[in-house]
């Protein structure tokens, strides 16, 4: 689907996403972590950590592996890569990914 035709929500200024942190957002009932990685980078994936079902992920640490950003989770430290969801220790617990725009200084968040 076309960027442009998506249902978009307004989550937060973009600003109020510390570099290298995630806040959690709530998207058409879906909840939402979303990840601001350096000065202008932003990911958004599903919150909830498949193995405990906890909204939790938007707190775990932003970090590398390798050529990949990741969340760990602040739970069972699984890691998260933040551009596909994938689970790297258990793919079966990967999580979806969502499509995040900037505009006018306000994140933006479509489901994926």
């Amino acid at each position: 689907m076309p960027t442009d035709t998506l249902p978009w929500t307004a989550v937060c200024a973009a600003d109020d996403i510390l570099p290298n942190t995630g806040v959690c957002a709530l998207v058409q009932g879906r909840h939402v972590a979303v990840f601001r990685i350096g000065d202008d980078r932003f990911h958004a994936i599903d919150n909830v950590d498949p193995q405990s079902g906890a909204s939790v992920l938007s707190r775990g640490l932003v970090g590398s592996l390798g050529d990949r950003v990741v969340v760990a989770s602040p739970l069972y430290k699984n890691h998260f890569d933040l551009r596909t969801g994938e689970c790297l220790e258990a793919p079966q617990n990967s999580v979806r990914t969502h499509t995040v725009r900037i505009d006018g200084g306000r994140v933006l968040v479509a489901l994926g």
